[in-house]
């Protein structure tokens, strides 16, 4: 039903999909199109004052500015690969100038003519309103002293408006191919419904509907994955939250082996303190040997003067025997002394030996605690460095998970207002769709009414049409069966009254 009314629509060529982007018009062409127009008319408001072209004039006068502005202009001619190349100082040359002016209109699509290319230039700006006046008596000679710092600043603003240019364009290329779908899902469809396709209407509502439930499956997916990475980067950070961090473990760490040095310091001490002991009981010793060795000196003097006072004396038997036996007790002292002396030695030399023994021992003692306590010191910088790096890995691990949470919650939240919004669309378009839908099942039913009027006006037609032909035909039979019994009865009377003068002739003719 509906296709026989949608043949009366007019059918369009403009919908039939995304509109096609048309060709840029020829230099020629935008130039008949600008100057057909009222050229007071259409640049009074855009057209600047000249208390801004005088300050802009002012600013490129300055050495300075212009040198910062030509390094801008060459940093842009480089980036895009351009032989051409200005010099601050002196002023650049006519053909320099020129290739660059039409170098920058090439980056815009807008090609010059290269014998017109000064009225080109002079038409693009104005038909961009550029607020900067330009001539083509100044194009002719623009490295003027009185020229240049103009040409100059259209310069610059022509690479400031190819950098705009270029910031559009890569923002468009950046956008996402479908984000427009709702958009083209309404053309398409209005194209189909205007055309009167209800099957590719109805396929192409499916299609559509498909699509947002699978995003609608895919966002919900991507939700219910963020939400249990979510949950465990939170195990995880309650983990390390309760359970001892590696701080806590390295200090831990660093409290045993301070520990061990403080137990090597007390045995070091200890071990001083013997030695000490030690020395104290060397030097009594010794002491004691400087002693005997001074008593031994003098009794051994004593003797010399005894020796010498008996051979100076006269001795009778009496008092030799006396003196031999008193020699004998005092040899036998000297021999006590010396076996006394020789033990003192021996305890002596045993007592050095068990000193320098016990000193050795010290040494090495010292030596090892020595080399304990670089070990120890060592490791503990490399604990303290351990520990400086586990605790500036613990805070970029806090931070990270901080800004990962932080992250997730902001693309969780984006992606439940995509969610809201891709339904309060479909939801929309569900509407919409049924709008349209009972707008079309009315136009149908209007449609069939008038159908179903016309063809029972029709039918009511052909029935009293055909009456008035039955009646006809029966008019017609009748006359033709009136005409049939007359031609019938005028045929039987020409018969008759041929056979009636046949008749009479033969008797006639007989009589005769």
């Amino acid at each position: 039903m509906r296709g026989g009314a949608a043949g009366k629509r007019k059918t369009t060529t403009g919908f039939s999909g995304a509109p096609q982007p048309q060709p840029p018009p020829s230099v020629d062409y935008q130039r008949q199109l600008f100057n057909s127009r009222d050229s007071d008319a259409s640049f009074a408001s855009s057209r600047p004052s000249s208390v801004g072209l005088s300050r802009a004039s002012d600013i490129h006068t300055d050495r300075s500015h212009q040198s910062s502005t030509i390094r801008s202009v060459n940093a842009f001619l480089a980036s895009h690969n351009s032989p051409i190349s200005l010099r601050a100082h002196p002023v650049p040359p006519v053909k320099d100038i020129s290739e660059t002016l039409v170098f920058l209109l090439s980056t815009v699509d807008f090609h010059c003519d290269d014998r017109k290319w000064d009225e080109d230039v002079v038409f693009f700006l104005r038909s961009l309103s550029c607020p900067l006046k330009l001539t083509k008596s100044t194009l002719r000679a623009p490295n003027s002293p009185h020229n240049w710092p103009n040409v100059l600043a259209v310069i610059n603003w022509l690479v400031q408006y190819a950098r705009f240019r270029q910031h559009l364009s890569s923002s468009l290329a950046s956008v996402a191919p479908d984000a427009n779908s709702m958009s083209s899902f309404g053309i398409r469809s209005y194209c189909h419904f205007i055309r009167g396709e209800d099957d590719s209407v109805n396929n192409l509502d499916s299609e559509f509907l498909g699509k947002l439930e699978a995003e609608k499956v895919t966002i919900a997916e991507t939700i219910s994955n963020s939400e249990k990475v979510a949950a465990e980067l939170e195990a995880k950070l309650d983990a390390l939250r309760k359970g001892p961090s590696k701080k806590e473990a390295l200090e831990k760490v660093k409290s045993d082996l301070e520990k061990d040095v403080n137990k090597f310091r007390t045995m070091v001490a200890e071990r001083s303190e013997r030695t000490r002991g030690m020395e104290k009981v060397v030097e009594e010793k010794e002491k004691e040997v400087v002693a005997k060795e001074e008593d031994r000196g003098r009794i051994f003097e004593e003797n010399k003067e005894l020796k010498k006072s008996v051979e100076v004396q006269c001795f009778n038997v009496r008092d030799v025997e006396r003196m031999k036996r008193e020699l004998q007790a005092v040899e036998r002292d000297v021999g006590e002394a010396e076996v006394a002396r020789d033990g003192w030695e021996q305890k002596a030399w045993e007592v050095n030996s068990q000193i320098s023994n016990q000193f050795h021992q010290i040494q090495r003692l010292a030596i090892d605690c020595n080399q304990a306590l670089r070990r120890l010191k060592l490791q503990v910088n490399e604990v303290e460095e351990k520990m400086k790096l586990v605790k500036k890995e613990t805070q970029e691990l806090a931070s990270n998970c901080d800004l990962e949470v932080k992250t997730m919650a902001e693309s969780l939240r984006t992606d439940a207002m995509n969610l809201e919004v891709v339904e309060k669309e479909a939801a929309e378009m569900l509407k919409a769709s049924e709008v349209r839908l009972e707008e079309a099942v009315k136009q149908s039913e209007k449609e069939v009414q008038a159908v179903a009027s016309r063809l029972f006006a029709l039918i009511d037609s052909i029935s009293k049409h055909k009456e008035y032909m039955d009646s006809k035909i029966l008019e017609v039979k009748t006359g033709v069966a009136d005409t049939a019994t007359a031609v019938a009865e005028i045929y039987k009377g020409s018969l008759k009254r041929h056979f009636g003068g046949s008749s009479r002739n033969d008797c006639s003719h007989e009589a005769s």
